[in-house]
């Protein structure tokens, strides 16, 4: 079966990082499987708690074990494979959940906690995950970087440059929690600017968060982030990128369009084609992107 710490080895030995979208709905997932088919490069695809209690965490496991039975590589750690991960687990019964169901990543964020707080947290969910499957990858956040995928005016309440991550700080949580990836507070932001260019990031710190840590990093709220941002990340230690917003946008903004276009369709599927290749355009120009193709 095919190791998520595996692949992001092979990522991280080439310079790339792993693409992540989140799905709260089928369509998403079908552009996300055809465009990663497409380009045989293998994907995560994230479910925050919200996701999975409208999805169904086992509703959402079938629909990627089958795709992957049908199309996945399981020997090959650069070919075409869906990981699943548990995004933004803020409860331990969920993460629990999520490990019964054989997720392959847990992301269990306490991150609105004191520092001392969220470390105790996180290293008792870790040790629990563990328990019922030591292969899951468990990932944790510090720094406060927003909480929801939105269009914003200005940016979401208590988002400053005095929320990001200290370098001394991620070191000591990455020791004490005993995680294998962390998404670090560096000028990234949840959702999207209203004007489509979210703020710059802070390179300088990816990397000395890098060097003190050694783990995975993950970069949320990747939606209006600039190209050169992207690869200047991954350069200095970026392993995965998550991109939810404007997938979401995409799926709003053709639905809208295809509803116009076809005002007596009934049929779900003849409206949903036209939102599905929409969604895949996104994702095809990030992973070209992540993946330096």
């Amino acid at each position: 079966m095919r190791s998520l710490k595996e692949t992001l080895d092979w990522a991280s030995n080439k310079k790339i990082a792993l693409a992540h979208f989140n799905i709260s709905g089928f369509e998403q997932l079908k552009a996300i499987s055809n465009v990663s088919r497409k380009l045989n490069l293998p994907v995560l695809v994230g479910v925050s708690e919200s996701e999975r209690k409208y999805l169904d965490v086992s509703f959402v496991k079938g629909w990627v074990d089958v795709i992957n039975q049908k199309y996945g590589n399981k020997e090959n750690a650069a070919a075409f494979w869906i990981f699943l991960n548990a995004d933004h687990t803020h409860s331990l019964d969920l993460a629990k959940e999520a490990a019964l169901n054989s997720f392959d990543e847990i992301v269990f964020d306490e991150s609105d906690k004191s520092l001392k707080e969220n470390i105790w947290l996180t290293k008792e969910a870790v040790k629990e995950i563990k328990k019922i499957n030591e292969n899951i990858l468990v990932e944790g956040e510090i720094g406060y970087i927003g909480t929801s995928s939105e269009v914003w005016k200005n940016l979401p309440e208590g988002v400053s440059l005095d929320f990001l991550t200290k370098p001394e700080e991620a070191k000591e949580f990455v020791t004490e929690t005993g995680v294998e990836l962390l998404a670090p507070a560096v000028g990234n932001i949840h959702g999207m600017s209203f004007s489509g260019v979210n703020p710059r990031l802070n390179v300088k710190l990816i990397s000395e968060i890098k060097k003190v840590t050694g783990v995975y990093l993950v970069l949320h709220g990747g939606s209006g982030i600039s190209s050169d941002d992207f690869l200047a990340a991954i350069d200095v230690g970026i392993n995965i990128i998550h991109i939810s917003t404007e997938i979401r946008l995409a799926w709003r903004k053709s639905l809208e369009e295809n509803l116009v276009l076809k005002p007596y369709e009934v049929a779900p599927y003849k409206i949903m084609e036209g939102v599905v290749n929409k969604i895949e355009k996104v994702i095809e120009e990030k992973m070209r992107l992540f993946y330096k193709l």
